[in-house]
């Protein structure tokens, strides 16, 4: 039996066309995460010559000189802009072994079966190929879900997404057959004037809510959530909001790679290392 999907994929679909028209105006959170994956991949000292953009949004991600990029969009109005195929991140239309580097920025907090995508990246990489990507992490908006807390404190229901911690991330690396994981975590603190321009900035970015069970927000409890989200506010009028940017790095398996030295193969104690060595006068 499938597991039910957490996503509306029908929605998500339509939220990226709407947001496709002036999406350049709230790109701002994927331009932060291209920056990091760039930094990234320029301490790689190799080239990559087949590239897939996964989730490409307008196209942004610029492949090294010379590399074939594929790009890959839920939505139509970005891949095709984009100049690339519309599919689900999982359920790739690629044959295993097609890339020798996967990008993915901005996409994988919305997919329901995140361990199937990224076991299909892993798949459509060749040996030794590398995967980095970068996502929306666990701790992100508080201020916007203690606002919506807050207005719905009566009857409180999921506004917005499941977010992952660093350290599950890492462990779906492990769980999707990467060598060499690495997930770590950068923040990013932002001042908004009021709870309509945060809310803006999602709808132009394509984060607002997608999840297959949704719930209408009556007129009462939008103020009140904008009301709260106004007395959280600072002395210059804004209110903070943290936002945790994951990326995950890890590679296609190969006998190449570092490995693990066997249990049993060190030929010196934990005990014998962890002694003090002799006092000399």
């Amino acid at each position: 039996m499938d597991t039910p999907d957490i996503f509306d994929r029908a929605a998500r679909r339509h939220r990226r066309d709407r947001a496709a028209n002036r999406f350049a105006e709230h790109d701002f959170l994927r331009a932060a995460m291209l920056d990091g994956i760039a930094e990234r991949l320029l301490a790689v000292k190799r080239g990559f010559s087949d590239i897939l953009d996964l989730g490409c949004f307008d196209g942004a991600f610029e492949p090294p000189p010379g590399a074939r990029v594929a790009r890959v969009d839920a939505g139509f109005r970005f891949a095709e802009r984009a100049g690339g195929v519309q599919a689900d991140e999982d359920r790739l239309p690629f044959a295993d072994g097609s890339f020798d580097l996967v990008v993915s920025a901005g996409v994988l907090d919305q997919i329901g079966d995140l361990p199937g995508a990224l076991t299909l990246a892993r798949r459509a990489l060749r040996p030794d190929g590398l995967f980095l990507a970068a996502f929306v992490g666990a701790t992100s908006f508080p201020a916007l879900r203690r606002a919506f807390a807050a207005a719905e404190r009566q009857r409180p229901v999921a506004r917005l997404h499941p977010q992952i911690d660093v350290r599950s991330a890492g462990d779906l690396l492990v769980r999707a057959g990467f060598a060499l994981p690495v997930a770590d975590i950068e923040t990013l603190d932002i001042g908004y004037p009021d709870l309509w321009r945060l809310l803006e900035d999602l709808r132009g970015m394509a984060g607002t809510n997608v999840l297959s069970e949704r719930h209408s927000l009556s007129r009462a409890a939008l103020a009140a959530a904008a009301a709260a989200f106004a007395e959280a506010g600072g002395p210059d009028g804004r209110t903070r909001e943290r936002i945790d940017l994951i990326f995950l790095t890890g590679w296609s398996p190969d006998a190449s790679q570092p490995q693990p030295a066997k249990r049993g193969s060190a030929t010196a104690s934990l005990a014998q290392a962890l002694k003090r060595p002799p006092q000399t006068e």
